[in-house]
């Protein structure tokens, strides 16, 4: 088990510098000096040459990788353009929100998902099944900021049930937090379940083709504790994958979310920086983003010998 861990956890390393590589390169490759893009036209040269300086660009560029990775494993991401403050920070506080918004979402949306597709392969090719398959597909079909929008113009605007603009911190008042993530966190709910219930049902009809499932009916056990008891665990296993792909993609992909709903997040943080042109934040938050998605999926892969002792073999 701890060699399990030790392999996987070094392995996530050359990931992770790759990520910072290709970041460092994308960067690199918008059109443009980016001292004149984030001064502006109307600069000085001597500002332009200051700035410059003082981002490294002046340097090779191998230099400016190896200078930019240092500071970075040091916890420096630069200093925001625009606001004049430190980025890491700044990304920790917005991702505070993003988080909450995202892992409130999953869990529903597992909660739900998870018996859902199990019933549908308990009533597999029967009017349950094809109706929960309708209704996945339906989902997954739905563009995320289409049924934000959808929420907001009925529930925020024509019911006036829930507010349409801004965002509480729960550290300030609970109840209202609670109002202003209600419409995100069911935007997220109903888009992500979809794909979580057919993972869910698929893994399901799988396991109950198995030879102990096949036994544990012999034995005259319950339909319900055959699912629950010798089918949830496996089946569980590669659903748990997938949720795991849907968090971290979730907190790398937040922004569409985060701006219909005017929510002061990470994603948010990011769609600002790119217009701001403010490159210290945009690549802080590319690299802050990709570091969570590698973490999600390596926590992932730690957790999967609870539900599966053969992959550490």
């Amino acid at each position: 088990m701890v060699r399990f861990i030790l392999t996987r956890i070094a392995s996530s390393i050359p990931t992770l510098f790759l990520v910072s590589v290709a970041v460092f390169a994308l960067m690199r490759m918008i059109p443009g000096d980016p001292a004149t893009l984030m001064l502006g036209d109307l600069a000085q040269p001597g500002q332009v040459e200051a700035l410059r300086r003082e981002m490294g660009l002046d340097q090779p560029i191998a230099l400016q990788y190896l200078y930019w990775l240092g500071n970075v494993l040091t916890g420096d991401f630069g200093q925001s353009i625009s606001t004049r403050q430190p980025v890491l920070p700044l990304i920790l506080e917005r991702f505070s929100v993003s988080a909450t918004i995202v892992l409130v979402a999953v869990f529903f949306a597992t909660f739900i998902a998870v018996p859902a597709g199990m019933f549908a392969a308990w009533r597999q090719n029967r009017a349950g099944d094809i109706a929960v398959i309708a209704t996945s597909t339906l989902l997954l079909s739905i563009p995320s900021f289409w049924l934000g929008l959808m929420l907001l113009l009925i529930f925020g605007l024509q019911l006036g049930w829930l507010p349409v603009v801004g965002y509480v911190p729960f550290s300030r008042d609970f109840g209202s937090a609670l109002l202003y993530i209600i419409m995100p966190v069911v935007t997220l709910v109903l888009v992500e379940s979809g794909s979580i219930t057919r993972m869910a049902r698929a893994s399901t009809i799988e396991v109950a083709r198995l030879e102990y499932i096949t036994h544990a009916r012999a034995k005259g056990l319950s339909e319900a504790t055959v699912m629950w008891r010798h089918a949830f665990k496996n089946a569980f296993a590669p659903t748990m994958t997938l949720i795991g792909l849907v968090l971290g993609s979730l907190l790398a992909n937040i922004a569409v979310i985060e701006t219909v709903f005017t929510i002061p997040g990470l994603g948010r943080m990011l769609v600002d920086g790119i217009y701001a042109r403010d490159y210290p934040v945009v690549q802080g938050c590319m690299l802050f983003t990709a570091f969570i998605y590698v973490v999600v999926n390596l926590l992932v892969d730690l957790l999967y010998p609870l539900l599966d002792p053969r992959v550490t073999a």
